[in-house]
């Protein structure tokens, strides 16, 4: 790459370019920053704050000082700020691939591929006569084919990292739309890169040859990471990060491929983006690498990166009558194939209109590849045409600036990205289930993970569980070290050295898990006062759009059976939870060794019961139990107990397979049992009828017999007893239970099964059900 070469200071050069080039990365922060904080309260997101602020310092404004002009732009500005361009779009699109989530593209690959096409396929169109008309204005000749691709580019490319940031910026980055954005918008653009690529390669000797060498480097980076990743893994065993000696060689190798396949006329977005797509994701060193990269790209690399784009950007070459024309026709083409075909595809597709209308205006966004085509030479040695340079760096930063501030308008104030599921109940089973762990100390990593493990068991249906690691913020903390005085790997934020050696134990836990059932954990961490460390659950539960949070009980189990309190103050942080949690919760009583274990893996099939007496709540838990009942290492039977001079009659026949069992019992009128009924119906000829899982009905009439019941129901190995906190007002099944009750977070049959009393060996999930609202019947399974 010319960015990388003859970094010193020329004759001409009147202040040292690095100093410069400083100077102005410290403008470009400076100015963004300011830009962003005054624009974030009109809904403008960090990408148009960051453009912005490359137009003032640039040319536009700023740089139109003579004396600025003088000290920004010399004879070598131009490789400095290619090199810089050439670092940071490395790490950036490095970071891009490790944050792609792989099973959401495999799952989607015909969506995204249809609505990133639609445009593309336009563009490839009408891209024809806007190089006719733009070759007789500019008297192009020589490289048409060149300037063909160019145009093609400008026409079809969408900047992956404006849209990242912008769907980011706005939290609609865990929404099904914000991430259809995201990776349609990497489709598009990894696409033009290769489609460029391929056909400069079969055009030109040189560059077929260098494709090539470009591949052969790409798998090597890929195979060596791979390997690299694993052993540093290994040699760090007993730490949570890998050390930074190690992060460095991995950063060499990849800067290394990169520079080689950058000095061969091929930009490196593809090759650091399937670097880092491909790094094994079950290892400490894909954690510490996203540790390190996501504070320094989103704070540093991005603004960096958006400001040197806007910095190109010079307004005196749009004051001629003709060039204005021109910008406007490239402008309304650009906008036009990528509007009409997006909303084309996803007419075909049967999208809602409004999000339709948001993709199409998220893949307008440019400002990266198009602007790497823009700066390269069309032949070797031989540079654009500056008209043809300016006009094109004109319409791809005039479109985004134009462009975003609509974008994120509709962003803001769309309501698509503001609902989500929020039960399991309106959950389809065949859908993403999103989740929330919270754990305390290593004791509690077990029990979660044996209900991520059990929630996974679906084949057709994907599960984001995220593992949140509680810790109480101290009073006060002082430390008399030096940053250069710290050991090795402590080098990291304050904040990493909150729950001591709990964190290892921890990041093992997952690791081992993560390794033997191949489902990806995302592990994260919430240092608060336990005063108010619930506000940021539920904060982290709306962020991540979880459909349940699952909440370890203040109590474990002692060698002798009994129940032992080990924090209280668990069980205040689960009741304000609960009290205004954004989704269902689930409280998990663990009973250690005796209790649920591991589906995956496990030497024996895993025994669970949930009872449903009526209410939201237990519709709730036998929602639940459907996606347990799908994992092959679980049985679920089902148990509906019955007021004995209830109405209700036996509409099902007992089902002799233990695949599964679920104890109900339902007590309940009106529109409520109606639809106590409706769903237990359908749970019958779904699972029941197909054998699948079995319904037993207990009879009872007041609360000592369906005391007696449970008693006898525990008799049997269970290894996990699910059921809903409340929901029964004036249910005869459940009458004096509550007058012992101790833990009322549990519910009246909660406490109960999890009272020492009961005799119970088998681990206790209970479930409480978000309150049903209206923008929920758009997830509602039909």
């Amino acid at each position: 790459m010319e960015g990388t070469e003859n970094l010193m200071c020329r004759s001409g050069d009147s202040f040292n370019p690095w100093i410069t080039s400083s100077f102005q990365v410290s403008c470009i922060l400076v100015t963004s920053h300011i830009f962003h904080v005054l624009l974030k309260p009109l809904g403008q997101p960090g990408p148009f704050a960051q453009l912005l602020a490359g137009v003032v310092v640039g040319p536009t404004l700023l740089s139109r000082i003579s004396k600025v002009k003088d000290f920004f732009i010399q004879a070598s500005s131009a490789e400095y700020y290619m090199f810089f361009s050439f670092l940071c779009r490395m790490l950036f699109m490095f970071y891009i691939g490790l944050e792609t989530d792989i099973p959401y593209v495999k799952r989607n690959i015909r969506v995204v591929s249809m609505v990133a096409g639609g445009g593309s396929i336009l563009a490839c169109i009408f891209a024809v006569p806007l190089l006719w008309l733009l070759s007789k204005v500019f008297n192009v000749s020589g490289y048409g084919f060149t300037f063909y691709l160019l145009i093609f580019t400008v026409l079809a490319n969408s900047a992956s990292p404006v849209v990242l940031r912008m769907i980011a910026e706005t939290k609609s980055d865990t929404s099904d739309l914000g991430r259809l954005a995201i990776y349609t918008s990497l489709f598009n653009e990894m696409s033009c890169v290769v489609i460029v690529s391929l056909l400069t390669a079969f055009t030109t000797n040189a560059k077929f040859f260098g494709a090539i060498i470009a591949i052969v480097f790409t798998a090597t980076a890929v195979f060596l990471n791979k390997y690299l990743s694993l052993f540093f893994n290994k040699r760090n065993r007993h730490n949570r990060f890998v050390t930074n000696s190690e992060i460095f060689i991995i950063m060499f190798l990849l800067t290394s491929v990169s520079a080689i396949l950058e000095s061969n006329g091929y930009t490196s977005i593809t090759c650091c983006f399937l670097v880092g797509l491909m790094f094994p994701r079950e290892c400490k060193t894909c954690r510490t690498l996203l540790h390190k990269l996501t504070y320094a790209v989103n704070n540093f690399i991005l603004p960096v990166y958006f400001g040197y784009a806007g910095f190109q950007f010079d307004i005196t070459n749009l004051f001629n009558k003709l060039t204005i024309l021109l910008a406007v026709i490239i402008l309304l083409l650009s906008a036009g194939t990528r509007t009409v075909g997006t909303l084309a595809a996803c007419y075909y597709l049967k999208m809602p209109r409004s999000e339709s209308i948001i993709l199409s205006l998220l893949l307008n966004m440019k400002g990266n590849y198009d602007l790497i085509i823009i700066n390269t030479p069309p032949v070797t040695g031989k540079l654009w045409e500056e008209d043809i340079h300016n006009l094109f760096v004109s319409v791809v930063i005039l479109k985004t600036l134009i462009v975003a501030p609509l974008v994120a308008v509709l962003l803001n104030r769309d309501v698509c990205f503001a609902h989500y599921p929020t039960t399991l109940e309106i959950l389809n089973p065949d859908s993403e289930l999103r989740l929330m762990a919270c754990v305390y100390i290593p004791r509690h990593v077990s029990g979660h993970v044996s209900l991520i493990s059990a929630l996974s068991g679906c084949q057709t249906a994907t599960i984001k569980p995220y593992m949140v690691h509680l810790v109480e913020l101290p009073k006060k903390r002082k430390s008399k070290l030096m940053y250069h005085q710290l050991e090795e790997g402590d080098q990291f934020s304050d904040e990493e050295e909150y729950g001591g050696n709990d964190i290892v134990e921890i990041s093992d836990a997952l690791n081992s898990f993560i390794s033997e059932t191949k489902i990806l954990v995302h592990q994260s961490k919430i240092v608060s006062p336990f005063l108010t460390i619930d506000q940021a659950v539920r904060e982290f539960a709306k962020d991540m759009r979880v459909s349940i949070i699952f909440l370890p009980f203040h109590k474990h189990q002692r060698i002798d059976g009994k129940m032992e309190n080990s924090m209280e103050e668990i069980r205040t942080i689960n009741h304000k939870v609960i009290r205004d949690a954004p989704c269902s919760v689930g409280i998990f009583v663990d009973r250690g060794h005796t209790g649920f274990q591991q589906p995956h893996g496990a030497p024996s099939v895993q025994n669970i019961a949930t009872f449903f007496f009526s209410g939201s709540d237990d519709r709730e838990a036998l929602a639940c139990s459907k996606r347990m009942l799908m994992h092959s290492q679980v049985n679920l039977t089902v148990f509906r107990f019955i007021q004995t001079n209830s109405s209700i009659q036996n509409t099902w026949v007992n089902n002799a397979s233990h695949k599964d069992e679920v104890i109900m019992a339902i007590s309940s009128d009106g529109e409520e049992h109606e639809i106590d009924n409706a769903f237990v119906d359908a749970f019958y000829n779904r699972y029941v009828a197909q054998g699948k899982a079995s319904l037993i009905e207990k009879h009872a009439s007041n609360g000592v017999e369906t005391v007696a019941a449970l008693r006898e129901i525990l008799g049997e190995m269970y290894s996990l007893l699910i059921v809903g906190k409340a929901g029964r007002r004036n249910c005869p099944l459940t009458t004096g239970l509550s007058d012992w009750e101790e833990c009322p977070e549990l519910g009246s049959v909660g406490d109960l099964l999890a009272s020492s009393e009961m005799n119970n060996n088998g681990s206790l999930l209970v479930v409480q059900r978000h309150q049903h609202s209206e923008a929920d019947d758009d997830f509602a399974t039909p």
